[in-house]
């Protein structure tokens, strides 16, 4: 079955661009929809699963999402999805913080600026495959100023960006939590044990025999189960719990 991807973009050059980076990054069969406004774009949704993701077969595992439309802000989208079971991804012009902390904070897993090369969207893209956030070079270097502000660490958890590219809703405790492995389903705890073992969203797919796309969602499935926001801390926990 082909991998579903949604592009919101308003402008018929930038979103026949973006076509063709998706279409390089994967090598996965892609089917893409293209939707010039918030309107068609939640039309679309509405046909694949609803904003829950939860009313339909097929949904979309990957949604670009444009920020400026002539009907709206992507951000109302963002926060309309905000459990959707997909990856999505800010596609802008806007690298300043007034556009790039609000779409992180409404679930963005990633912040793309479309004035970059194709050959760096491409890669910024393919890292979702190896579970890392997408994010243009200089969106990572502006988070990584503002972290180092003196407001690094309020910023940084009130962003909930995770080190695997998801976001949280609230602050990562610094107290240890108990592992409540009983709510993960056979599924999970195999892909949390490749987790352990520094596998990357690629190769779980590969040992496993299914889309890389529905490792991604397992990844976030357990992140949300266990209360943990990172690889490196789902993997802390399990360990420590004996599971791997």
């Amino acid at each position: 079955m082909a991998v579903k991807v949604l592009i919101l973009e308003d402008n018929p050059v930038a979103r026949a661009f973006l076509c063709r980076v998706v279409r390089e990054s994967f090598s996965d069969v892609i089917t893409i929809t293209e939707a010039g406004d918030l309107e068609a774009a939640r039309q679309q949704i509405s046909l694949a699963g609803g904003a829950s993701g939860m009313h339909g077969t097929d949904p979309f595992k990957l949604i670009l999402v444009d920020l400026e439309l002539p009907d709206g802000n992507g951000m109302d989208l963002l926060s309309e999805l905000v459990h959707y079971p997909a990856t999505k991804i800010v596609t802008t012009l806007y690298s300043d913080d007034d556009h790039l902390f609000p779409a992180l904070q409404r679930g963005a897993d990633g912040y793309l600026l479309k004035e970059d090369r194709f050959e760096v969207l491409v890669e910024e893209l393919q890292k979702i495959v190896r579970g890392q956030p997408p994010l243009s070079p200089a969106i990572a270097r502006r988070l990584l100023t503002h972290f180092r502000s003196g407001s690094d660490g309020d910023a940084g958890r009130a962003t909930g960006l995770s080190s695997a590219g998801f976001t949280t809703s609230k602050p990562v405790p610094l107290v240890e939590k108990p592992l409540d492995h009983e709510r993960l389903t056979p599924r999970e705890s195999e892909v949390l044990t490749y987790l352990s073992k520094g596998f990357t969203i690629k190769e779980i797919a590969s040992l496993m025999g299914i889309k890389w796309f529905t490792v991604n969602d397992h990844i976030k499935s357990i992140y949300k189960k266990l209360n943990v926001s990172s690889r490196a801390e789902a993997a802390v926990l399990a360990s420590k719990q004996g599971l791997v």
